[in-house]
């Protein structure tokens, strides 16, 4: 019998390996699917290089209220798709219709895309709805988001998240049914980790790293202010890109003895960067996962986590908790975890062992399943 068709966006599948935590999960993804023996399709929205190696004719819209994609090496391409279906949100308040061709299957949307690929499962990831939560910063438009999730579910969509507490947070804000929503806990890859120089002149078990966005969401004007009362002389390395209010953090860090500013790296600078930590810091206000937590386990480095359901659930009581919004008690754990060397080998080895959880091929079993539900 010739296996379902599974296809999954590639809207963020070729930002060079740095990028966001939704794009590691659309790569993950693909690589736990490939590792199980299936050969997912990707839909890739082409661009100039896309006019370039096809005829235009073949990329064109077939009708102005839906798409239609064509067949690519990978699996299937229309031209500006994912960007159009923004606009064509924003006018008609309904997802975009895109056809595929060949037999029809399961549609892995990796984010909740405005887009429904016609006849098949469409299956959307909504990582987290943090937006809907007024008390944490966010860049998102909280009331679009909504509007988007809504229209999703009345196109036929399901739904999947990365973590329990993620699917809780979904089906409260949203008032949806709790089997609206399944949790599917992603995978790790650290295969990516290679001998190589650390930046900033850096040496390895010298220092506290987070790594991530550098907003507003993940608390780290009060992890600067523990750092500086904790006295820890071991440096406090954030790396990542901009996000919302990063202007005011980098301001904090320049005037913080021992912060170091490392901007967006390549994904193999980030592993040797976590392989390489004391331990790594993620005191987020809120997660819907906390994807460095679960690489740092993988990768045998110790963590310090905030108490917030997402990160507590997926450290699995492997990782030192701290409540978040509590200086001192940052300044504790910052001065623990540096000092205590028992207790980071401690934490690295049930850290390793809580992170089989995540491998391929436990995840490869919990989305054949997803799949096989829909």
């Amino acid at each position: 019998m010739t296996p379902t068709p599974i296809c999954v966006d590639g809207r963020l599948l070729d930002d060079g390996g740095a990028g966001t935590g939704v794009a590691q999960y659309g790569r993950t993804l693909i690589a736990a699917l490939r590792a199980a023996g299936r050969s997912p399709l990707v839909l890739e929205s082409g661009g100039v290089a896309a006019r370039r190696s096809r005829p235009a004719k073949l990329l064109a819209a077939a009708r102005p209220w839906r798409r239609r994609a064509v067949a690519s090496e990978r699996g299937f391409v229309a031209r500006d798709l994912f960007r159009e279906a923004q606009v064509f949100f924003d006018l008609h308040r309904r997802p975009m219709p895109v056809a595929l061709p060949g037999p029809t299957g399961v549609m892995h949307w990796s984010y909740p895309l405005p887009l429904r690929a016609i006849g098949w499962h469409n299956l959307y990831t909504v990582h987290d709805v943090l937006p809907l939560d007024p008390a944490i910063p966010s860049p998102v438009d909280g009331a679009r988001l909504r509007r988007l999730l809504d229209a999703l579910r009345r196109s036929g969509g399901a739904f999947a998240t990365v973590s329990e507490a993620a699917r809780r947070q979904i089906v409260t804000r949203m008032d949806w049914p709790a089997a609206a929503v399944t949790c599917c806990h992603q995978a790790v890859d650290v295969t990516g980790l290679t001998p190589g120089d650390l930046p900033g002149g850096l040496r390895p078990g010298t220092y506290l790293l987070y790594v991530g966005a550098v907003e507003a969401r993940k608390n780290l004007l009060r992890l600067l202010e523990g750092y500086r009362a904790s006295g820890v002389t071991s440096p406090l390395v954030i790396s990542g890109p901009d996000g919302l209010d990063a202007s005011v953090i980098d301001e904090r860090i320049a005037a913080t003895p021992g912060a170091l500013r490392l901007r967006l790296q390549p994904r193999a600078t980030v592993l040797r960067l976590i392989a390489g930590a004391r331990a790594l810091v993620l005191v987020s206000l809120d997660e819907g996962f906390g994807l460095p937590v679960v690489e740092a386990m993988a990768l045998g480095t110790p963590v310090v986590a905030a108490n917030v359901a997402a990160l507590a659930e997926v450290g699995g009581g492997a990782t030192l908790m701290v409540d978040p919004l509590d200086v001192a008690a940052l300044r504790d754990a910052l001065t623990t975890i540096d000092r205590d060397a028992d207790l980071r080998d401690r934490l690295a080895a049930s850290g390793i062992r809580r992170a089989q959880h995540f491998g391929f091929a436990p995840y490869a079993r919990r989305l054949l399943e997803l799949y096989g539900a829909a």
